[in-house]
This record gives structure tokens, sequence and C-alpha cells, in this order.
């Protein structure tokens, strides 16, 4: 029997409400050479008996049954299952569309250099779909090539994980997902970066992710903000600010004050904050004086290899201070990053 071309990593926990769903847009694919690597992670319900049925139908569906242990062990069970060239991850309440494997496919096998390839979303049921969720779809979906996933990965994931597709052996040279207490799609994408894996994605929509209350995103504490801010921290502080003598935080407010809080327990050398509202100049945050943009320059020429981090949460405040960065001709990537 042939090794199948795409083998999928698909955590099921309860999932009887979504799974057929799922399986069927798994069973619609185009690229028909494929295995289903389905986890059921002790689930309490109907799934083991969904996955059975599926199983005993088309020998494509595999099922591994194991006692409750999270997204992480699941995933990684699959993972280790698996033995294709390249494995797709999935999530047991979202759609795949019909030409997704075909089209990631297609991009891995043109360029060999790319660790994996993501695709433009859609969440759903509309009338589900907050205001804070449409608004990461949107920045997820502008984010396409390689150069502007990495210039915005310490802002947010950019890489929506039920979308992705590895080549294997980026996969296993990572080990996979790991339980460091952060976000573990975004634990991996980082520590991915930091390694020198090329990321892009298909610019067509290829993955319908469902919003719903039991999403794991709202319901695991790996996902509060404060954990988002220490994956940023402790990749930063192993990446980019290695050899700094001196990082400034622009923004003073609230997402800047607790960025710079776990910057500080990476030892990470916190020197200033910038800010631009006037009640703030002149004051201090943390114990660290609180500066006019205009005054970035004399700080950046104290200090032999500074660097500055962008971190507002005001909405377009990102785009406004990448342009007046731009204007006094600091380089992003190099000199500066978006962490907000």
């Amino acid at each position: 029997m042939s090794t199948p071309v795409v083998s999928v990593m698909l955590p099921c926990y309860n999932a009887e409400k979504t799974l057929e769903e799922t399986l069927e847009s798994l069973a619609n694919q185009t690229l028909t050479d494929f295995e289903v690597i389905a986890v059921d992670d002790g689930s309490r319900d109907a799934t083991g008996l969904i996955l059975d049925a599926w199983r005993k139908k088309d020998a494509r569906f595999k099922v591994i049954s194991q006692t409750h242990s999270g997204v992480i062990t699941a995933s990684n069970a699959g993972m280790l299952a698996s033995v294709s060239k390249y494995i797709a991850r999935l999530d047991a309440d979202d759609r795949a569309h019909p030409q997704r494997f075909e089209k990631q496919v297609a991009f891995l096998e043109e360029n060999p250099d790319y660790a994996l390839v993501s695709s433009l979303v859609k969440a759903f049921p509309e009338g589900d779909v907050g205001g804070g969720f449409q608004v990461y779809i949107e920045w997820l979906n502008a984010l396409v090539t390689g150069e502007q996933i990495k210039r915005e990965i310490f802002v947010e994931s950019p890489l929506p994980n039920p979308s992705v597709m590895f080549r294997r052996e980026w996969l296993l040279k990572m080990g996979g997902y790991v339980e460091n207490g952060f976000p573990e799609d975004y634990d991996l994408y980082l520590r991915m970066y930091l390694a020198g894996a090329k990321f892009a994605k298909v610019p067509e929509v290829l993955h319908e992710w469902r919003e719903h209350p039991e999403r794991i995103t709202h319901t695991d504490s790996r996902y509060s903000l404060e954990n988002f801010l220490r994956a940023k921290a402790y990749y930063l502080a192993r990446g980019p600010l290695v050899g700094r003598d001196a990082v400034i935080v622009w923004g003073s407010g609230m997402i800047g004050r607790r960025l710079a809080k776990q910057l500080e327990r990476q030892d990470v050398p916190l020197v200033v904050f910038v800010d631009i509202d006037p009640k703030k100049i002149g004051r201090t945050r943390r114990g660290k004086p609180i500066i006019a943009p205009d005054a970035l320059g004399d700080v950046w020429a104290r200090h032999q290899n500074p660097a500055l981090l962008a971190a507002v949460g005001a909405r377009g405040a990102r785009l406004l201070i990448r342009e007046r960065l731009i204007e006094m001709g600091y380089v992003e990537g190099d000199d500066w990053w978006a962490a907000a």
C-alpha cells in the first residue's frame, strides 16, 4: 500500500455536534490521497461512535483512542502516527474547503524551502462571529506572504492553526506542540520562526473556522492575554532582543506596561517608554521614564545596540507608529518590532 501524500492530525474531544460536518469536508477533498489520524481524547459523548463508523466505511480514516490528556497530547499522538510527507492540522468543529489539500500540497511542492503553508480563513456561523473575532480574521487574512507573516508574528499568532499544512520534517524537528503554559500553536510558530522557518498562505479562503462559546481559545487559560504576552516576551528575549543593551517600549498604556513586566522577567534591559500622550510624558512606568517620540533619537544614541517594541493596542496605532518610525529612519525587523 502506497504512502498517502497528506496525513491529517484531527484531535477530537466531545465533538459529536460538529464532527460529522468536519469529516464530510475531508471526504470531499479534491486531493483524495490522504489519511486522517483522528485522536479521540477521552470523549464522553458519541464522538468515538462517529469516528468508528467512518473508520469502517473509509479506510483512509484511522482512529486512536486515549484517556483525556488535552489538545497538545492528542495532536502529537496524531503527528507520531502519521506517515505522510505533509501533515495537515484540522479541528473537529471546522470545515476544510474541498480544494484545501490540493492547493496547499501544490504550494509546498513548488516551494520546497517553505516549512508550512496556511490559507485565508472565514469564520462561521455568521451570527455568532463577534466584532473582536472578525477584526482578528481580517488581520489574519491581510498577512499572506512570508515577509508579512514574520513582520507581525509578535503581534498575535498570524497562522490560524487548524488551517495549516506542515512539511513533516519541520514538525518533527520542532518536536510538535509542547506545553510551556502558552498557547500551544503560537508557541510552535514562534519556535519555528526562531529556527528560520519560512511561512506562507494560499491567498484564498480554504478553511472555515467555527466560532462558539466552547472553542478552546475561550475556555483554556493558556489563551489568556497574559499568556500571549508571556510567550512574546519569552521568544523576543531569545530572538530579536538577544545581545541588545537597551530595549525601548513604545506605549505606556495597559499593553505596554504588561509586556514590559514580562520582558523584565526575562531579564531584558528595558530603559524607557515612548508615548504621544502629553499627560504621560515626563512621568514613569515601572520605574522607567516616559518620553516623547522626538526624544527617541537621544536615547538611541546613548546605546550601542538598542531595539524598540511597538506595544500599543488601539486599532490603527500600529500603522501610525510604523509610519512615524519609517520617517525617523528606523528599520522594522532590524531596529524595531511590532508587539501589539
